[in-house]
């Protein structure tokens, strides 16, 4: 798969921006990534809300075998082969996946943003006990 080819299948999506990554391309619109293609094949980004679709298509997650082990990454799925020939339903598909990069970088930044309160919290009851242990 070349960049010619995905730009052509994402053409419905809007405009999308192809970068090398990996020994493959990964693929975003407004900074977001929401594909990868590795081994020859697209993997889509994917949630709670959007793997039964991808389960009901018999796809899998993205896998790989690293030190004997093999490991599943469940954030990306395979883009159903039937796909590749049809334009219009992969914008669906790639919609889909879109909004779920989207959910799960605005989780992880709500959750950094919990972290460093929970940390400034502890950093002012330190600050408060030395103060307090000093005063004595």
């Amino acid at each position: 798969m070349d960049r010619e080819f995905l730009s052509e299948l994402f053409a419905g999506f809007g405009p999308v921006t192809i970068r090398r990554m990996f020994s493959g391309f990964g693929v975003s619109a407004d900074g977001i990534n929401f594909a990868l293609v590795l081994r020859g094949a697209i993997y889509l980004r994917a949630d709670e809300d959007s793997i039964p679709r991808f389960e009901a298509e018999g796809s899998q997650c993205f896998q790989y075998e690293m030190k004997g082990k093999l490991r599943m990454i469940a954030s990306y799925w395979r883009l159903p082969a039937r796909l590749y020939d049809d334009p219009d339903e992969v914008t669906d598909w790639a919609r889909t996946a879109h909004a779920a990069a989207i959910r799960a970088a605005l989780a992880k930044a709500s959750k950094k943003r919990s972290v460093k309160k929970k940390v400034a919290k502890k950093a002012t009851k330190k600050v408060a006990k030395a103060k307090k242990r000093r005063a004595d």
